[in-house]
């Protein structure tokens, strides 16, 4: 079940000197160079001062020297378990980090996420009431790039909530399910569609904002297939985004570029709603929802050519390929049936970490 809420909770110790929250903070980290460490670190610095960090990185060795160099005595520095098995690196990072854990509240978010106190406050309050929260991302600054992939975080702030990457979940719901498949794509999905299976609540806070830096622009040219790979995990999203190409082709074929020109103007209009809500027009730019026509004509390119990931076994990821972006809450909750309560119990009372939950094709 979905829980909104109306209105965003208040930091009451925002005026004064920081208390540390009863929060833990994990950061799954997979570094190639170490370009940005050292405004890392002092995010990570910030970050302390508020809430148990566990940064879970699977570096390569020199790099991790460096990081445990760099962090000592701010958060605790670890490897993924080598005991726990799986393509996805970080959704190995989450479940190490989540079962290191020390307290009940958990916020997991990439390493260019950068949350504010007010927004993990936030979370800790959302947290009372619900299993897993999802806010919402913005990203700050702006360069070409990151405008373009606004216009899709604004559409899909209109239907049914973007997909942000940070989440917060109750640490004792994410044992007792027994973490999330480590084999998947689209792993933020895959969190969220097991606490639902497992019978979880879940918020989806469209004015909780939690700033994120841009990747860079080659990074970004990297991942639009893989992006759009993510949608064979929603077949409507996916058959709307095949439908794009089609469409263009038969206006043009017509000679009614007029029908194009209604379809910009509309999905321009479509992601102003999305930029209103919930004070949005305070961190996404007017301009922004420009950007949506062109986002749109590139998503429906770019699922043609995922669709030809999938015929050819799936998307590549460090060294092997992933055929399944996230898994139906209808399979997770059979896979789930069969789990024994004794089991379960287990994994709570002693918070070890329990074989990942993998659920079949």
């Amino acid at each position: 079940m979905t829980r909104p809420t109306a209105a965003p909770p208040r930091d009451e110790g925002a005026a004064s000197a920081p208390v540390r929250l009863p929060m833990a903070y994990v950061l799954p980290l997979r570094a190639h160079d170490d370009g940005g460490l050292d405004e890392l670190t002092g995010y990570l610095r910030e970050l302390s001062r508020w809430v148990d960090v566990v940064v879970v990185d699977g570096s390569a060795p020199e790099l991790f020297a460096r990081h445990a160099e760099a962090w000592r005595g701010l958060v605790r520095h670890v490897p993924p378990d080598p005991a726990l098995r799986g393509r996805n690196g970080k959704v190995l990072g989450v479940l190490t980090g989540v079962a290191l854990a020390r307290h009940e509240h958990v916020v997991i978010a990439d390493d260019d996420v950068r949350y504010d106190r007010a927004a993990l406050c936030a979370v800790h309050q959302l947290l009372d009431g619900v299993d897993l929260v999802r806010p919402q991302n913005h990203f700050d600054p702006l360069p070409w790039h990151a405008w373009w992939d606004t216009g899709r975080t604004l559409l899909a702030r209109v239907f049914g909530g973007d997909w942000p990457g940070t989440l917060g979940v109750r640490r004792s719901t994410f044992l007792a399910m027994g973490g999330y498949d480590p084999d998947v794509l689209f792993e933020n999905l895959e969190l969220v569609r097991t606490v639902r299976a497992y019978g979880g609540s879940t918020a989806t806070p469209a004015w909780l904002y939690v700033r994120r830096l841009p990747p860079a622009a080659a990074h970004f040219l990297g991942q639009r297939v893989r992006q759009a790979y993510d949608e064979t995990a929603r077949p409507v999203w996916l058959l709307a985004a095949l439908a794009v190409l089609p469409a263009t082709a038969v206006a043009l074929a017509t000679r009614r570029p007029g029908l194009l020109l209604r379809a910009g103007l509309a999905t321009v209009a479509v992601a102003e709603l999305g930029r209103r809500r919930a004070g949005g027009a305070r961190v996404f730019p007017a301009h922004t929802s420009l950007a949506a026509p062109a986002w749109v004509l590139e998503r429906g390119l770019c699922a043609w050519l995922a669709v030809g990931r999938r015929l050819r076994g799936g998307v590549p990821y460090a060294g092997a390929r992933l055929r399944t972006a996230a898994h139906p809450t209808g399979v997770l909750r059979r896979r789930m049936t069969r789990r024994r309560p004794d089991d379960l119990v287990l994994w709570v009372e002693t918070g070890a970490l329990p074989p990942p939950l993998r659920a079949e094709v």
